[in-house]
This record gives structure tokens, sequence and C-alpha cells, in this order.
């Protein structure tokens, strides 16, 4: 089975930036989805946190990587996720369990902001 990303923001097809458009074009749709977290409007680009509350949920899309393993290294780059220094990555990519709309549940890929959130003026 091949790996699949969960998106909510700028990575789906329909929304992607020219930079990446080429990559998230060659993932295959899976469904729509959901996940624990929040979403934050950073107004470039949202960003998902993880809040620990099973009640709060981001809806998003799941799609099946393609096989190209070039595909998900420029995913992490257009997220600036530094694999070998997660540290200083805006995002980090990790495994979480995505709820399908149909009630299945599926080991995906999601990228979770890594910095402190702006405080709200």
């Amino acid at each position: 089975m091949k790996e699949g990303l969960f998106v909510y923001g700028t990575l789906h097809p329909d929304h992607a930036p020219e930079e990446i458009k080429s990559v998230v074009r060659s993932m295959v749709p899976v469904g729509k989805g959901t996940v624990v977290g929040n979403v934050h409007d950073l107004g470039e680009y949202p960003a998902l946190v993880l809040t620990g509350k099973r009640n709060q949920r981001v809806h998003g899309s799941v799609f099946s990587l393609p096989d190209d393993p070039n595909a998900l290294k420029a995913l992490d780059q257009y997220e600036e996720f530094q694999p070998d220094d997660p540290e200083k990555s805006l995002f980090v990519r990790s495994k979480r369990t995505v709820t399908l709309a149909d009630g299945t549940r599926k080991r995906c890929w999601v990228y979770i902001y890594n910095q402190e959130l702006p405080q709200a003026s």
C-alpha cells in the first residue's frame, strides 16, 4: 500500500502554488478525512498544531503519494522540513492517524507546524 499524505491547505492540488503544483498533481486522491488538532490561519498558509484534545479535528483530504522518492523530498523542502534538524524546521512531517469519511483509519504523513504561533494583536 502506498504511503498517504493528509493535506489541509496549500498542499491540496486545488490550492497549490506553482512551485509545488507538479508534485501535488501527481498524488492520487483517497478521500476526505480528519485528524486530531487545530488549524491556525497564518495568512500565507494554514498551520496545523497538535492540541491533545480529541474533540478538536482538522478537516482535509488524503492522497496517496507517487512512487517517485523525490516527491516527498520536494514536499519537505516546500514545507521547510529539515529531517536532519527538525527543531529548525517550520513544519515537521509526522505519521498520524487519519479518520476517513467512511470511518476507516489510516496512518498518514501530516505536516505539523513547528514554531510558536504568533500572538493575536
